[in-house]
């Protein structure tokens, strides 16, 4: 089984994907490590040297290889990752999708203090993170909501979390 986590930046894909990998004795997979791991540059510099269009393409080529591995895998996507090409459609075909939903005032606080490692938010002030966040939550929102199911993680521990991950995946 493949178990896919999709939601924005800052939800808490790589914390929980670490914690779910290690309960369910499962390889784990973070897309944007790979794709930085394959390019030898980290995800800001493929953006600043080859641009964003190039980044989707090794994006999408990188999630199709994963995804073709039948082996018990836990895989964090990128916050962009289902809003590009029908990457959705594939991870649901290929793997059980989980979103994890966070709401803004969550993400904001989250993302003020890792700015400089994110190149989507690098330069938007404090005051206008809230905004950003919501305004691209909400165009991102339609194929976030494709996922098979969501978990909401404001306010929770890790460990529940990944404990209704694990509860839903096997009902």
């Amino acid at each position: 089984m493949i178990i896919s986590l999709v939601g924005y930046m800052g939800s808490g894909k790589s914390h929980i994907s670490k914690i779910l990998s290690e309960k369910l004795n499962f390889k784990l997979v973070d897309l944007d490590k790979e794709i930085s791991r394959r390019n030898k540059l980290t995800i800001p510099e493929i953006f600043e040297k080859k641009g964003e269009i190039y980044f989707r393409k090794q994006e999408r080529e990188t999630l199709e290889e994963i995804l073709a591995t039948e082996e018990n895998l836990v895989l964090s996507l990128g916050g962009g990752t289902p809003v590009y090409y029908n990457n959705m459609e594939i991870i649901n075909h290929n793997s059980k999708s989980v979103l994890l939903r966070a709401s803004v005032g969550t993400l904001s606080e989250r993302l003020s203090k890792q700015k400089e490692k994110r190149p989507l938010i690098a330069n938007i002030s404090e005051e206008n993170l809230p905004e950003f966040i919501a305004k691209h939550l909400f165009e991102r929102n339609q194929f976030y909501n494709k996922a098979q199911f969501s978990v909401n993680t404001d306010n929770r521990e890790p460990e529940e979390i990944v404990n209704e991950i694990i509860e839903r995946l096997y009902m």
